[in-house]
């Protein structure tokens, strides 16, 4: 195997093996509808901000610094795609280019040490913690969320050069991660009690996608190995496997679920006698 150091997998695959004209355009369209998405709910949350109640509209805010980033960060992260491999018309695929940054899921890391802990902190804004200290639970949030991304975006540095690294960084990852999922079953749980029952099912809907959507960041982070190194996923099937999960991920735990969010804050909002001042 070549040698790229602590470059990610998709720079071995586009090295030795390159990609098909398929594969390569659409990781570039996936990424690029990653980022589209992320600006067209910008201007949905800034315009609904005015649909609840003031008390709630911190929530909406955090939704907006989310996207902000999100769309930065992913708006690099295509360019970084298409600038770091070139077509070969000899050999009819694109190949790792020479003398360029090579292509790193870094831009995602450090958009998610952004986002993560602005997720989390935005659903207690919306529902009333019946037993915990609004605190505490941030400061856990803070301290979990931001864990698992700096031990995550370490580890994925190692996931062709040093296969122990890679794994014990992801274990220490997986860690955090048990824990957020904790507090985010309490926190829910929690904001349940004595609240509409339709918004009481907005919630029930809300952990669910949580679940769901989190689960499929680790099994991006696997993607090369999930079926072995050098064989199984490590190739452009891999490759085009992970940055469709991620961007997918992010949409649905940033986009979907902050909308989620907002219509829990619609429901009490109506419930507390809050005239909206959308029409």
């Amino acid at each position: 195997m070549n040698n790229l150091g602590n470059a990610n997998f998709e720079n071995y695959v586009g090295l030795q093996q390159g990609f098909s004209e398929m594969a390569y355009q659409i990781v570039a369209h996936v990424l690029s509808l990653g980022y589209a998405v992320m600006l067209a709910a910008l201007f949905y949350f800034i315009l609904t901000t005015k649909s609840v109640a003031p008390k709630y509209r911190v929530s909406s805010a955090l939704s907006v610094v989310v996207m902000v980033s999100a769309f930065l960060l992913l708006y690099a992260q295509a360019n970084n795609w298409t600038s770091s491999f070139v077509f070969d018309l000899e050999r009819g695929r694109y190949y790792l280019k020479d003398g360029v940054d090579l292509f790193n899921n870094g831009y995602r890391y450090l958009n998610w040490l952004i986002d993560v802990p602005m997720l989390l902190f935005q659903i207690l804004f919306v529902v009333s913690l019946t037993r915990s200290s609004f605190s505490s639970i941030r400061n856990q949030f803070w301290f979990s969320g931001a864990g698992m991304i700096i031990t995550g975006y370490i580890g994925q540095f190692y996931e062709v050069s040093n296969l122990v690294a890679f794994a014990a960084w992801g274990a220490i990852s997986t860690v955090f991660f048990i824990h957020i999922l904790y507090l985010m079953r309490k926190v829910i749980n929690e904001g349940k009690e004595g609240i509409p029952i339709e918004a009481q099912k907005v919630l029930s809907s809300i952990w669910i996608l949580f679940l769901i959507s989190w689960m499929l960041y680790p099994g991006a982070y696997l993607m090369p190995h999930l079926l072995g190194i050098e064989g199984g996923l490590f190739n452009e099937a891999g490759v085009v496997g992970r940055q469709i999960t991620y961007t997918v991920a992010d949409i649905v735990s940033k986009v979907i679920y902050g909308i989620l969010l907002v219509n829990v804050a619609v429901i009490l909002s109506k419930h507390e006698g809050y005239k909206s001042e959308v029409g």
